[in-house]
């Protein structure tokens, strides 16, 4: 079982930015797609973003399309979700989700997909 580590979040006021990290451990283990899910107060957990383990492929839940970007960098492997434009809506503890997996290009959608989580990271947006 891969574990992983979410870093970067924290408060923010209306309209500013953040940047998540995932890191898995232990870190030679590459072939893993990814997801950031995210349940707010009195919220179901969703998606946010997902990307495949070759990177280039992504998705993207509807209320963060066009402000938030999901991305990898394999040689350090590390996947980043950038959240620009942010609100009070997206206030909630972000998850990364990872799924080892000898195919390149598929992402995921479904966090049953997922067998391996982080503890989450908080992100508070402040008006």
């Amino acid at each position: 079982q891969v574990q992983l580590a979410e870093s970067g979040g924290g408060l923010v006021q209306v309209g500013g930015s953040l940047r998540l990290s995932c890191t898995p451990a232990p870190r030679t283990v590459s072939n893993i797609a990814m997801g950031w899910f995210r349940q707010g107060p009195g919220k179901e957990r969703e998606l946010v973003a997902a990307i495949n383990w070759g990177g280039g492929r992504t998705y993207y839940g509807n209320s963060v399309k066009g402000r938030f970007a999901i991305s990898r960098d394999n040689a350090e492997n590390t996947v980043y979700l950038q959240m620009n434009d942010l609100r009070p809506d997206d206030t909630a503890v972000y998850y990364c989700a990872g799924k080892v997996t000898d195919n390149r290009m598929d992402f995921y959608i479904h966090s049953r997909t997922y067998p391996s989580w982080g503890r989450g990271t908080q992100v508070t947006v402040s008006t």
